[in-house]
């Protein structure tokens, strides 16, 4: 199948909304009108802001320019978890309509609520999203993130009614029906985590399936971070447009930003629903556009549970804006609280994962597990073999380990140590890959 180039798939500047294409000035002041409006809801309505507001001895009068929220507290996933389940919304629980919440492998979950305003605002900037991505009123969407309290299935599946797509709502696993449907229906557009994609396309080449052969012409990706080099590596295999699209749950969910696909040059942020910002994450300063620090958000239009600087940990900078006039974000391939220290040296798993996936031996499949050695930490790459014959099989697994050993010492100072296994054996992903193991303890 020869797919449309990229840059013909974009949207014509007709159909965009508005408020895609205001100038700084329009977007500035319905921004400062509207977050004056969600702090003093916050302030009013949730007892923690108050709180919070009081001992930084603000109050949302303070407002006067958008520079003036650098004077508010920030809000941490702590601060979440410290009011579960309901503590943070901002109406009566008569009127959530909906709760979604993490999954709380590491304590309690962080609950997020929404009324039915802030359901048909989500719809919308997830389809925003979509029609950036190239997708089109009357395309099928394959929606393959997970639906429950996890907030990418529902996300993603509204937004693509919202759009007028047909849905094929299919949820996470059974990834072998997953390509049996994926051949039956013939969806254009896939929605899904990219780890799990490449579970995909795997699966299709084990029936025997080229997945450049399939109907699938747009990928959007999110959930997880993945690399540029990621992004080139499921494009060459699979034949279709790899766009990104961001989100978190305490934030909205999917559809915070997304990239346009006639640039695919970082993510346009929907600013008239989300406010960003970008910190130093050591000492909370707020940083100019274009430094590299944490992202922080707080929302304008959310009643069920507003959130005031809220603390990502994932890590970016802001852009001014090019397919859109709203600024846009680098790629996130990392996030603070994802950072290893190995003898010293910061890394994250993307950058081993940029590596990884430029050694033509190896598949783009891998987990970092953290042993002790002595005293010290030490970090080992599992991987794989992409299939091969002949009786090469062992100088491969060789020499890929050195060639990935050599490569993560010269670009980050740090050694770590690779387990090549054989293809097939780096266990799969059916929604958010677990990148790292702590085998310390």
């Amino acid at each position: 199948m020869t797919l449309m180039p990229a840059s013909e798939m974009g949207a014509d500047p007709a159909s965009l909304e508005p408020i895609e294409t205001a100038s700084r000035d329009e977007i500035e002041a319905l921004q400062l009108s509207r977050l004056k409006w969600s702090l003093k809801h916050a302030y009013e309505n949730v007892d923690h802001y108050k709180a919070a507001f009081d001992a930084k001895g603000v109050t949302p009068n303070d407002l006067k320019d958008l520079s003036d929220l650098s004077k508010f507290p920030t809000t941490s996933k702590a601060d979440l978890r410290d009011h579960y389940p309901f503590g943070m919304f901002a109406v009566p629980r008569e009127q959530v309509v909906r709760v979604h919440a993490s999954s709380g492998t590491t304590g309690k979950p962080t609950v997020v609520g929404y009324t039915d305003r802030d359901l048909s605002v989500w719809a919308d900037v997830v389809a925003r999203s979509m029609r950036a991505a190239g997708t089109r009123r009357g395309d099928i969407v394959h929606v393959a993130y997970g639906y429950g309290l996890f907030t990418g299935g529902l996300g993603a599946h509204y937004g693509a009614e919202r759009l007028g797509c047909t849905v094929i709502p299919v949820s996470g696993g059974m990834t072998a029906r997953q390509v049996q449907l994926i051949q039956d229906f013939k969806p254009r557009a896939i929605m899904v985590t990219p780890s799990y994609f490449l579970n995909i396309i795997d699966e299709a080449s084990r029936q025997g399936i080229a997945p450049e052969e399939l109907s699938l012409e747009i990928g959007i990706f999110g959930a997880e971070p993945w690399t540029n080099e990621m992004r080139g590596q499921i494009q060459e295999r699979s034949g279709l447009h790899a766009v990104d699209i961001y989100g978190l749950s305490e934030v909205m969910g999917p559809g915070v930003a997304n990239e346009c696909i006639e640039t695919q040059d970082g993510l346009h942020i929907w600013e008239d629903h989300f406010y960003p910002e970008v910190i130093d994450p050591e000492t909370g300063e707020v940083l100019p556009e274009g430094d590299f620090g944490e992202l922080v958000f707080t929302s304008l239009t959310k009643e069920a549970m507003p959130v005031v600087r809220y603390r990502t940990r994932d890590l970016t900078r802001l852009m001014p804006g090019t397919a859109r006039t709203m600024r846009r974000m680098e790629k996130v391939t990392g996030r603070s609280d994802d950072m290893l220290i190995i003898r010293g040296v910061n890394l994250f798993p993307t950058q081993i994962e940029e590596v990884l996936v430029r050694i033509p031996e190896l598949s783009p499949h891998y987990q970092l597990e953290l042993v002790k050695e002595g005293n010290l930490d030490h970090l080992k790459v599992h991987c794989e073999l992409l299939p091969a014959d002949g009786p090469m099989h062992d100088a491969l697994k060789e020499g890929a380990a050195t060639t990935l050993s050599k490569a993560v010492k010269d670009l980050y100072g740090v050694s770590v140590e690779p387990v090549v296994h054989e293809p097939g054996e780096i266990a799969r992903s059916e929604g958010k890959a677990q990148r790292v193991v702590d085998s310390r303890q």
